[in-house]
Formats: C-alpha cells, sequence, structure tokens
C-alpha cells in the first residue's frame, strides 16, 4: 500500500493514545477520517470536536458508505485489543479490505522517512516525546507518533516539514517489529506482557529482533545494562557512553551534567522532575548531538520541556498540598517513580492510589509489586482494571494487600478514595496506574484545591 494515495481510513479502536495518533495524522493530510470505540472519552471528544467522526456502537449500518468498497485509496487499521467477533471488524474483512494494524501502518510511513524509534518496557513514551521536543523547540523539526499527550503540543502526533519522523516503538503483540528505524534506542526490557511472550528470555528475544532492524549506517543506542548489541550506550546513574553525573534537586527542579567521549554539558535544567527522566533524557540528548544539534539549544529545549499527560503529570502543587498523576504500572516504573517522589520530598508523608492493571500482570509480579509499594507511607490500593482480560480465580487486590508489608494499607472504590482523600486532607497523594483510574483525577484536584 502506498500511504501517499490514501483518501479514506477507517480506524477500529479509534480513541488509543496509539490509534488516535494515527487518525490525526490521516485527518491532518486531508483524509476522510472515521472510526469506532468502545467507550466515549476526553480523547474521542477531542477527535469529534477536530473532524473526525466517531461511532460507539458495533453497528455496521453507522459505518459510512465511503468506507464499503474496499480499494488502493481506503485504508482500515484496527488494533489487536479488539474482540475477534467484533461486527464492524468483520464488516470490513467480508467487505474485502485488508486490515492493518497501528505498527504495520506505522511501518509502512518509517520505510520512507528518517525514522527515530524508542523502545522499552518502561520510558519510552516520555522519552520519544522528550526528543521530539528537543527536535521541534531546536529548530530541527520534525514529526512524531507519541504513546501519550505532549504538554508543549497539547497533542498526541506532531506534525514537521522535513522528512524526519520519532516514532515511540510498542513491543506489545511484537508491533515494533515492522519498522524501519534509523535511529533505535531501547529504554529498558523488563519482564513484561507475558500474556503475549510466555517468558523474559521472549522479551529480550523481540527487543533484540527490533534492534536488529536498524537500516545500514544506522545508530542502536541501548541503556547500560541491557543484552544488546549497540553502538552507543547511555545511563542516569552510571558509566556507560555517555551518561549523566551530579544528579541534583534545586527548589524542587532537577539538574544534572551530561558526560559524553568528547567533554561534558554541565548543570542542565530538566524541566520535568524525576531521576527516571534525567535517564530519558541523557538519551535524548544523545540523539539530538547525533543530528548536530547545537548543544545550548538543546538545553534550552530540555529547560522548557513540560512533559506528558499522566507520567509524573503534577495536578495540584501548593505550599500546603501536592497532587501528582502517573501511569506507571509495571513494578519497575513504580519503583523508579516513588523512589524519585521520596528524591523530591523526603520530608513529606506519602499517600499512594494505586490501580493494578490486568489480573496477569498482578499475578505474574506480585513480589515485585507487593515490594515496592510498601514505599508508601499509605496505600489506597482500587481494584483490578482488566482491560482485555478476564478475571483470574484468586488474583484480586485483596490478594495484592496481603503480601504488602505495609500496616496503613486499604482495598476501596473509587467513590472510598474520594472519600478519604477529603477527610484526611493527606499532604502529598499520588494517584499511579493505567486502567481508568485517571476518572479520579479532576475530582482529586478539586478536593486538595479545596482543602
Amino acid at each position: 500500500m502506498n500511504i501517499d494515495n490514501i483518501k479514506s481510513v477507517y480506524l477500529i479502536g479509534v480513541g488509543g493514545i496509539g490509534m488516535s495518533g494515527l487518525a490525526r495524522y490521516f485527518h491532518k493530510l486531508g483524509c476522510v477520517v472515521s472510526g469506532y470505540d468502545k467507550t466515549e472519552s476526553e480523547l474521542t471528544k477531542q477527535l469529534e470536536a477536530e473532524g473526525i467522526s466517531v461511532i460507539y456502537q458495533d453497528d455496521i449500518v453507522l459505518i459510512p458508505q465511503v468506507f464499503e468498497e474496499a480499494d488502493e485509496e481506503t485504508l482500515v487499521i484496527y488494533t489487536p485489543a479488539v474482540p475477534k467477533e467484533l461486527r464492524i471488524k468483520n464488516y470490513f474483512v467480508d467487505k474485502g479490505h485488508q486490515l492493518y494494524k497501528r505498527s504495520q501502518v506505522l511501518g509502512l510511513i518509517s520505510a520512507s522517512r528518517f525514522t527515530i524509534a524508542i523502545a522499552g518496557t518502561h520510558g519510552k513514551t516520555t522519552t520519544s516525546t522528550m526528543i521530539a521536543h528537543v527536535l521541534k523547540h531546536s529548530g530541527y523539526d520534525c514529526s512524531a507518533f507519541l504513546g501519550g499527550i505532549s504538554t508543549n503540543y497539547e497533542s498526541n502526533v506532531l506534525f514537521g516539514e522535513n522528512n524526519t519522523v520519532v516514532v515511540e516503538a510498542d513491543e506489545y503483540d511484537r508491533s515494533f517489529l515492522t519498522l524501519h528505524p534509523n535511529i533505535a534506542v531501547v529504554t529498558s526490557a523488563d519482564a513484561d506482557h507475558l500474556d503475549i511472550y510466555g517468558d523474559e528470555s521472549h522479551v529480550v528475544e523481540s527487543f533484540s529482533l527490533f534492534l536488529g532492524r536498524v537500516v545500514e549506517g544506522g545508530t542502536r543506542i541501548v541503556k547500560v545494562g541491557l543484552p544488546f548489541e549497540s553502538e552507543l550506550t547511555y545511563s542516569g546513574k552510571e558509566a556507560g557512553d555517555v551518561y549523566a553525573e551530579n544528579i541534583v534537586v534545586k527548589d524542587g527542579e532537577f539538574y544534572f551534567d551530561y558526560v559524553h567521549a568528547n567533554g561534558r554539558i554541565d548543570a542542565i535544567h530538566l524541566g520535568i522532575p524525576g531521576i527516571h527522566n534525567v535517564e530519558n533524557a541523557v538519551a535524548a540528548i544523545t540523539i539530538a548531538r547525533l543530528l548536530q544539534i547545537a548543544d545550548t539549544a538543546i538545553v534550552d529545549a530540555l529547560s522548557a520541556f513540560k512533559g506528558v499527560k499522566r507520567r509524573f503529570e503534577f495536578i495540584v502543587k501548593k505550599q500546603d498540598a501536592v497532587y501528582i498523576d502517573d501511569y506507571a504500572h509495571h513494578p519497575e516504573e513504580l519503583r523508579a517513580f516513588l523512589s524519585s517522589m521520596r528524591k523530591l520530598y523526603p520530608e513529606r508523608k506519602l499517600t499512594v492510589v494505586f490501580q493494578p492493571h490486568l489480573y496477569s500482570r498482578t499475578r505474574d509480579f506480585v513480589d515485585g509489586f507487593a515490594e515496592v509499594l510498601a514505599m508508601a507511607d499509605e496505600l489506597l490500593l482500587m481494584e483490578i482494571y482488566p482491560a482485555r482480560e478476564l478475571p483470574i480465580p484468586g488474583v484480586t487486590s485483596s490478594w495484592l494487600a496481603e503480601k504488602i508489608k505495609l500496616e496503613n494499607k486499604r482495598v476501596l472504590s473509587p467513590q472510598q478514595v474520594l472519600e478519604v482523600i477529603s477527610e484526611e486532607k493527606p499532604e502529598l497523594v499520588v494517584t499511579v496506574g493505567a486502567g481508568d483510574i485517571d476518572r479520579l483525577v479532576k475530582p482529586l484536584k478539586e478536593i486538595m484545591n479545596a482543602g
């Protein structure tokens, strides 16, 4: 398929963060864009406001007539998360359309562009957004497909005038093996998505195959300690080919030095907090310098970087009350996030509201979750968000809570969480999780601001 010939695009699962990015991309190119999603969300409302038609019923009558005929000008994209029995999906199959996954479409786009692809079981969203921001802010420019909403640009897709594209490379379902990167980054390769991969060795194998897709003459940049061959290694806390030194917090802001083979850049101010985000910034700086962007322009861009929605996002920041929301849903993500919270606010009592994501992930990493959640002073645990899964007998939030060596812990409904925060008025609150816990953000913001 030739992407340049496409005139009509239908997206099944259009409300997903990655799928909505493609919807916006093709809409920007002037295509007729429509889609289906199971539930209405803030993101789907935004798509509709931008002129993209979205339906929420699995009813083929609601599909616009322009998509009836299968031809070279019509593209149908689906997410693997949709059920096989979905009538809308089967309608397109029966009509003779070839259905493409989001990853396959990104592969088609990347094949004709200078592609910077960022992969990792965690860290990829912030790192890819940071890289895209540095390229935009410095004047180098790029297009970008991101796995989160950039706070600087209020979007998950950016449009550039040059031939460079930044892509968040998703390991789920081995999606990133369709890409053709000129520069590839691997931020992490922890065991995850074991419902897909089976065990950690297959996760590692998949990332190795991803790095193997780097085009001839390209560059692989890999975090120190990962078992992959690369042209460059990087780290936020230990020596690599490039790394961070002298990480300090001044007045709630993070500063660090960047060390490379030919010298260093001192006292870089990072616009967002977090030790793990310093490490992400090391990768971003390294790519920008490969593209010969001036050090001063890189430093300016990082200082102006405002982060990604739901990644260490300050919702309330007052003298007596702080509330931060984060997407962390894997033990190592939680460890990085909570460690940064401790460094940022060492004297404050930390109240953590956590919603586990997936029964299988909770089961597979229960000991890791139990260990890292014990870093809280008080834990408010919500029920497991099932996403695409059916319940697994015995795998519940109460079962997880029993394993956590923490005195102040409770399993609560969303409404009970709001009541506890309203009554107890904690000074430092974080909500973490990848499910629908984000629905608590607005009411919690109101409670924290009123308190």
